[in-house]
């Protein structure tokens, strides 16, 4: 797989970082874009990444063998029904959505079936734009498709293997299958955290002590309430009846515990909590997932003065990025004093190189 050529429509932070990915391993590619952003339409193309800048969705998106829509979910409809005017029979049809069953009812009525395979890179940054997509973003990340009934098996083979071109991982599931996986170990967990913080909100003394002392674990299980709102409330308005189904039995859960709670039920309350932390345990260890992962550890360090200058120099001295530091003053669930969050997981690995060869103490998270 070489001499292709793929379009994108949309070339933010997905697909900037799919056509950077395509770029770097398949040099041959002929690559084109149509975004409304026109700045980053123009550094693609000044970088390279890009061959062609398309002033809309026309004629030159019918010599594509691949086509990926990562615009905004919104304008889904509207670009499918222009795309369509052009689209040669031959063009696999993808997008890069977190919900997929809209989508594929679309893909349905306007009669697109037959070329049509939604996918899904499960991975992502909480940076956006095109600026800071980046070749290696999909590296060891499962990457989601979900095929029409229509499609041809030659069709999801060909695509498959782009996916692993580009260092990702491809999983074939439904689309209906995908929607409620992804509601139960991201969309859900969205909602329980945004819940918890705003019960804590609800719940706090005027002094703000709650808010003053939760710096630990509880705001490492509730970091994914920071994000976006708007976001979420499209999710969840994309995604309705699974995170119902799945809320609906959350709740059950939870009133089962509280009844188990108030009857100081000894052996429940303990097979409850030794329950989740054996499945939790079998987890397996990767980066990649829905749910952006953290990468931070903390490090013991004297409590005297220049102590934390030290630890930035020496990072800097190593060309180490720190995204972000912070006395850990609740130490419950979190060994270290100094908390350090860095941007990737090989900045992480270095870190931990540098800080054990100069003798400090550290933990990473788990």
């Amino acid at each position: 797989m070489s001499n292709f050529t793929c379009g994108f429509i949309g070339l933010g932070l997905i697909g900037g970082s799919i056509a950077k990915a395509l770029h770097s391993k398949l040099p041959g590619a002929r690559l084109i874009a149509y975004d409304t952003n026109s700045s980053s339409l123009e550094l693609a193309l000044s970088e390279g990444v890009i061959q062609h800048i398309c002033s809309g969705i026309g004629a030159e998106f019918g010599e594509c063998d691949y086509i990926f829509l990562c615009a905004p979910v919104s304008h889904n409809d509207e670009n499918l029904l222009e795309l369509k005017k052009h689209l040669s029979k031959h063009t696999i049809l993808t997008d890069v959505g977190s919900v997929k069953t809209g989508i594929h009812e679309h893909i349905a009525a306007i009669g697109l079936e037959e070329q049509f395979i939604g996918g899904h890179p499960m991975t992502g940054s909480e940076r956006f734009g095109y600026p800071n997509s980046k070749a290696s973003l999909f590296e060891n990340a499962y990457y989601i498709l979900t095929p029409t009934k229509n499609v041809a098996d030659e069709k999801i083979a060909s695509y498959r293997n782009l996916v692993k071109e580009i260092g990702a991982i491809p999983l074939v599931l439904s689309y209906d299958q995908h929607d409620y996986v992804t509601a139960a170990i991201s969309h859900l967990p969205h909602v329980i955290a945004a819940s918890l913080v705003n019960l804590v909100k609800d719940s706090d003394s005027e002094e703000g002590i709650m808010k003053m002392i939760a710096a630990g674990g509880f705001k490492d299980i509730t970091r994914i309430a920071s994000s976006s709102p708007t976001m979420w409330q499209q999710i969840c308005l994309s995604n309705t009846e699974n995170i119902s189904v799945l809320l609906d039995r959350y709740i059950k859960n939870l009133t089962e515990f509280k009844d188990e709670l108030d009857s100081r039920k000894t052996d429940e309350l303990y097979r409850f909590f030794d329950t989740a932390r054996v499945y939790r345990e079998s987890f397996i260890d990767a980066s990649s997932g829905p749910i952006k992962t953290e990468y931070v550890i903390t490090v013991d360090i004297a409590d005297r003065p220049g102590a934390i200058a030290a630890i930035a120099s020496l990072l800097a001295m190593h060309d180490i990025s720190i995204k972000n530091i912070g006395i850990n003053h609740n130490r419950e669930l979190a060994e270290g004093a100094l908390r350090i969050e860095f941007y990737d997981e090989d900045a992480t690995a270095n870190a931990v190189d540098v800080f054990k060869e100069h003798g400090y103490t550290i933990h990473t998270k788990k």
